[in-house]
């Protein structure tokens, strides 16, 4: 089967991680993060353009150091059961956390939005990653990581069962046999684990597409772990071809360790394309966007976010960089413990790491049109990625990429000219899967 290229666009408002100036462009709604429209335009924008998906982050704690688009914004389900009505063919995948929700919850609210779509709803399922969460929801401390993750597991487990409650068939609404439910094909879970017990069964039939898809994201051992028993689509951190390359294979192999198919592991690359008429052109542009976000002060308060928010302002900018790995091991792990190493090892300062860890570095995919198709296409077919989740800093700078790279992509044979299907499994080369007490069934019936 010949791969085909995936694109997501993840839309930020007025401006995320790396944007955080972007709320002083005139051509940014002063109110996109909570305007309802602002969604819907971009999301027919991407589904004019034929993209897969459309995804939402989210996180439940803010400080006034947070970017922009964090301080105010839209819960993801809400906003894409809004987006959803104003779509027919873009999957929808929203961020939820498995630690500060229950299976149950999560569990019919996905499917609701998987049977308002009409099949096209995913669930990125988080940890959570900023340890002041916890205060939010009524405990002193976030969990430590292998609790997070352990529960997680055990969270998608329970979800994915509760999605099986019903299998097809299940309600026949046959009048002259007064039946609207056949019993036989209604099931509790009745689980019973390490962090839930949950009986079941779920109010909801399954969906054209059975089970929404399940997306993860994390580049620690647990994360990885993690993605390889459950993604069917993964969020990959980027960085070089290198170490793309590196991602890719490393999670392509643990899923094939597990019995899995690694082509059902759609692993997306997140990317920042910056377009202009001219290589020179687009790296002038790229310094300029750099420098207009380039205050030290915003970048000090926002270095904490990998140490649990911790305030850093009151420590001597250029004394040794404080030991704070016991804080990362509750918050932003492998990014925390990977500062506190690298600053250890050279011996840097809290100025230096600040400096460091946030110095300019262009996206891979800056350029003319044709040198980012170049560079989509390399990462495409050398293994780095099997698409890209995309963000732009303003719906002008989607339309030209829509304009300018996609139908060049779409020359190249990489990308599709049409949609072939109407759910997201169909879209992403995903199965349908099997509702579990079918799969029981069918054996017993081959032996009787």
């Amino acid at each position: 089967m010949s791969r085909t290229l995936h694109l997501a666009l993840s839309a930020y408002g007025v401006g995320g991680p790396g944007q955080h100036g972007l709320w002083k462009d005139p051509r940014v709604p002063s109110n996109a993060s909570v305007d309802i429209n602002y969604y819907i335009r971009q999301a027919q924008t991407a589904e004019q353009a034929l993209f897969d998906a459309y995804f939402i982050v989210d996180s439940q704690f803010i400080n006034a150091g947070y970017p922009a688009h964090y301080l105010s914004r839209l819960e993801p389900l809400t906003l894409l059961s809004a987006v959803a009505t104003h779509t027919r063919h873009i999957g929808l995948i929203g961020t939820a956390s498995s630690t500060y929700n229950s299976p149950f919850n999560l569990a019919r609210r996905f499917a609701s939005l998987d049977h308002i779509s009409g099949g096209r709803a995913g669930w990125n399922v988080v940890t959570s990653f900023d340890t002041g969460t916890s205060r939010n929801y009524g405990l002193d401390e976030h969990l430590d990581y292998a609790t997070r993750y352990g529960r997680a597991l055990e969270a998608v487990e329970v979800v994915r069962g509760l999605w099986d409650s019903y299998e097809e068939g299940a309600f026949p609404a046959d009048v002259e046999r007064n039946l609207f439910l056949d019993p036989t094909k209604l099931h509790a879970l009745d689980h019973v684990g390490e962090h839930f017990r949950v009986a079941g069964p779920l109010n909801l039939d399954r969906s054209p597409q059975g089970q929404p898809v399940i997306f993860q994201a994390g580049v620690s051992e647990e994360g990885r772990t993690l993605a390889a028993h459950v993604a069917e689509g993964i969020y990959a951190p980027g960085g070089s071809l290198a170490q793309s390359q590196d991602y890719y294979a490393d999670i392509k192999r643990r899923a094939a360790a597990l019995g899995r198919d690694p082509d059902h592991v759609v692993i997306l690359v997140g990317a920042s394309p910056v377009l202009a008429a001219t290589d020179a052109d687009a790296h002038r542009l790229s310094r300029d966007i750099f420098e207009a976000d380039n205050d030290f002060d915003r970048k000090l308060g926002f270095l904490g976010r990998s140490f649990g928010a911790y305030d850093f302002s009151g420590h001597d900018l250029d004394a040794p960089f404080p030991d704070l790995a016991h804080l990362a091991e509750k918050g932003g792990r492998t990014r925390g413990l990977e500062i506190v190493r690298h600053a250890r090892e050279e011996g840097l300062t809290l100025r230096q790491v600040v400096e460091t860890v946030t110095e300019y570095e262009p996206s891979p995919f800056t350029g003319a049109p044709d040198t980012v198709v170049d560079a989509i296409e390399q990462w495409f077919t050398t293994g780095a990625a099997d698409g890209l989740n995309l963000r732009f800093r303003t719906h002008d700078d989607l339309e030209r990429f829509v304009a300018d790279v996609v139908p060049s992509l779409q020359q190249r044979g990489l990308f599709r000219t049409e949609y072939t299907g109407d759910t997201l499994r169909a879209n992403l080369g995903l199965p349908i899967p099997v509702n579990r007490y079918t799969r029981e069934r069918e054996p017993a019936a081959a032996q009787a």
